[in-house]
């Protein structure tokens, strides 16, 4: 019973963390726009999207980040016999790519509240999809475990983000052709 109770958790704790790194991108995208906009506008939307940024980070996406890790652990413990499990390693060496792309977007968190704009807003919307990936791989390792056959596993992943890369393409051309 207690083993359904701290997957629930660490479930709920997941999905907050990834609504926490969809977000705080986006949160990017619009800071590094209104970086371009000239005076006041450009000072009054930085502040209120840094402000924005800060909260959604600090009290939203980091506690998610480490309170899902917790719970894992915990289940881990319950469970131990799951870590020599294909897929569980699999979805570990996920986890890890997820908690790397956490600690970049903290890098750029930290950059655009100094107001340092190194990244175009087009990176930031392709950077934004890696989250995305990462939850689609992880979805599907979890739900389908040992009945993934690898190869298909590992091209349907490809095949998805090849095409996330053309809606990119696309939605940008779109942009593109509005701003003309």
């Amino acid at each position: 019973m207690e083993y359904n109770y701290i997957k629930a958790l660490h479930l709920i704790f997941v999905i907050t963390w990834f609504a926490g790194l969809f977000y705080i991108v986006r949160l990017f995208v619009y800071q590094i726009e209104s970086a371009a906009k000239p005076s006041p506008e450009r000072e009054i939307l930085g502040e209120q999207l840094k402000l924005m940024a800060r909260r959604l980070w600090y009290i939203i996406t980091w506690p998610s980040m480490i309170l899902a890790t917790g719970f894992a652990i915990w289940l881990m413990v319950l469970r131990p016999f799951y870590i020599s499990d294909a897929w569980m390693q699999v979805k570990l060496g996920f986890v890890v790519l997820l908690i790397i792309y956490h600690i970049k977007c903290h890098h750029y968190f930290l950059q655009l509240q100094r107001d340092e704009v190194k990244h175009s807003s087009n990176y930031m919307r392709l950077f934004n999809e890696g989250a995305t990936i990462i939850l689609f791989a992880v979805v599907f390792l979890v739900i389908l475990k040992n009945a993934v056959n690898w190869i298909y596993g590992t091209l349907g992943i490809i095949l998805f983000s090849v095409l996330i890369m053309l809606g990119y393409r696309f939605y940008k051309r779109i942009r593109e052709g509005k701003s003309s």
